[in-house]
């Protein structure tokens, strides 16, 4: 089977340990790890990148093992989260940018057929997030107002 997001057709991948406590080594606590995740938040920082600046600054491996909870869910509980999910927003920013290159390159065929592409996308990203509950179900996907969702 290959990946959704790209042509590779590999199995290779990182894997997550297999204990589930966090490791002996780490003498962080929830309380800490709660704060600092809140405290990038404000900043105005993806989920992703608070698990970079956790794993690569503070040497936190995985917030899970540590907290019982993810990040996006501590950031819920906090009313920090995103309104709309990151791959999500990820997607909308590419069909931006893809949109804003074809204005100028309008003999870009390639990049048409990419659009069309990302665009599927969106939509079924946006129509799993409905059926979870994670959008609302008015939400719909415009190519005309999507770069006010990323701006």
């Amino acid at each position: 089977m290959g990946r959704m997001y790209c042509a590779g057709k590999g199995i290779s991948g990182s894997a997550l340990p297999y204990r589930r406590s966090p490791p002996s080594w780490l003498k962080t606590n929830t309380e800490e790890v709660v704060d600092l995740i809140c405290k990038n938040a404000k900043k105005g920082l993806s989920p992703a990148q608070i698990g970079l600046i956790l794993r690569d600054s503070h040497g936190i491996p995985q917030v899970k093992s540590v907290t019982g909870t993810k990040i996006v869910r501590i950031l819920k509980a906090n009313g920090l989260a995103p309104e709309i999910p990151e791959d999500l927003y990820h997607l909308i920013k590419k069909s931006v940018t893809i949109r804003k290159h074809m204005e100028r390159n309008r003999k870009d065929m390639d990049s048409k057929y990419r659009l069309i592409l990302v665009e599927s996308r969106i939509h079924r990203l946006a129509r799993y997030y409905k059926t979870a509950g994670q959008l609302p179900p008015n939400w719909k996907y415009e190519s005309a107002t999507a770069s006010t969702l990323v701006a």
